[in-house]
């Protein structure tokens, strides 16, 4: 019943021998993943981007900022001058939270013993956002707390210093909101990307690709020739995703559609730069497989995608900026959540484009190099 089966062991082990780069791949990339995401990933959020409008500028108004400091929640990045630069600065992304201070803060205090502080938060990331209120409130009530210690009455059963949380862009917290278009990046990213390292790959298992190279046919045309179908055919599921998103989920798209679609086009061309260069390496279908489940685990867990990369340490966040999948996310979030136009989101689109730019050459010049 078992016979031959130590031939066949033995066959198969030395196919293994022959083959290190695969070997390497299957028993240490899991190990490497499994130390990067064990210490980056972290449920708690921490460090949120804050923004600060203080038009009180006396001991108390610093003394509440302080407050939402100490939490270790808040991390104040930017200082207002204005409401509308407190909004524009929470529309383009750069900050999750904006504090805003009445300039009769103090007077209030002191007069009435109570004021308000208003803060205005993110809420196209559910996951900040829900912790963001909880912790606005905590603060406010423990500033009231300490003014009842230190012997400021308050005339009625209310709180001294009352937090209003104002929730902007999807006060109704729907969570489809906030993972629909961040998936949308992240399938796109995974469907580009297999399918142009596995279609090389295989075109060279077969034995198809060398057939080429005897046709009159240049390494430039024949990788653009390989990588526009998969564009074209990339760019037409952006657009059944879309409509699946606004007519499904009912997710509204409160930005420019076209600038939306045009952003798109960049990521999908740096999606076909990973897959060419991943295939450029890559000898056959399970090394290309390996590779490219090394780009897109990272582009699923440190992109902001789930967890938010404020809470993230330095170097996690650092390596979230090397994924083109972290700005399409923030591109995404912020046309069809936020409203924001190309004056909010040119740096995020910037480095895309840079980031394309660099992966298919990168990736054309090793295209070139290997067929050679």
């Amino acid at each position: 019943m078992f016979r031959g089966i130590f031939s066949v062991l033995y066959k198969e082990t030395i196919q293994i021998r022959r083959d290190p780069f695969t070997l390497f791949l299957i028993l240490a990339l899991p190990l490497f993943q499994l130390l990067m995401f064990g210490y980056a990933i972290n449920t708690n959020v921490r460090n949120i981007r804050t923004a600060v409008y203080n038009l009180d500028h006396r001991r108390a108004s610093r003394e509440i900022i302080d407050a939402f400091t100490n939490t270790e929640y808040f991390q104040i990045v930017r200082w207002a001058q204005s409401d509308q630069e407190l909004n524009d600065l929470i529309v383009a992304g750069e900050v999750k939270i904006g504090i805003k201070i009445p300039a009769d803060y103090t007077d209030n205090l002191l007069k009435w013993g109570r004021a308000t502080v208003l803060v205005l938060i993110d809420g196209s990331d559910s996951s900040i956002a829900s912790q963001a209120v909880a912790v606005s409130n905590s603060v406010g009530l423990s500033q009231s707390l300490r003014r009842l210690l230190e012997q400021h009455p308050v005339p009625e059963p209310a709180l001294a210093v009352e937090v209003r949380p104002k929730m902007l862009f999807n006060p109704d917290m729907r969570s489809a909101n906030f993972m629909v278009p961040g998936l949308i990046a992240i399938i796109l990213q995974i469907i580009t990307t297999f399918l142009t390292a596995f279609s090389i790959v295989r075109e060279r298992e077969r034995g198809t690709l060398e057939q080429l190279l005897v046709t009159p046919v240049r390494p430039a045309g024949l990788m653009l020739g390989k990588l526009a179908p998969y564009c074209v055919i990339a760019f037409l599921e952006t657009c059944g995703v879309l409509v699946v998103m606004r007519w499904i989920f009912d997710v509204p798209i409160q930005g420019n559609l076209l600038l939306l679609l045009a952003v798109a086009v960049l990521f999908l061309l740096t999606a076909l730069g990973i897959g060419l260069l991943i295939s450029t390496r890559a000898q056959n279908q399970v090394q290309a497989m390996q590779m490219a489940y090394f780009v897109i685990l990272p582009s699923i867990l440190l992109s902001g995608f789930v967890f938010p990369r404020e809470s993230m340490p330095a170097v996690m966040q650092w390596v979230g900026y090397l994924i083109p999948a972290s700005y399409f996310i923030e591109v995404m979030r912020g046309i069809v959540l936020r409203g924001a136009g190309w004056l909010e989101l040119w740096e995020n689109i910037a480095a895309l484009a840079l980031m394309g730019f660099l992966f298919l050459t990168v990736s054309a010049l090793r295209f070139r190099k290997t067929l050679g």
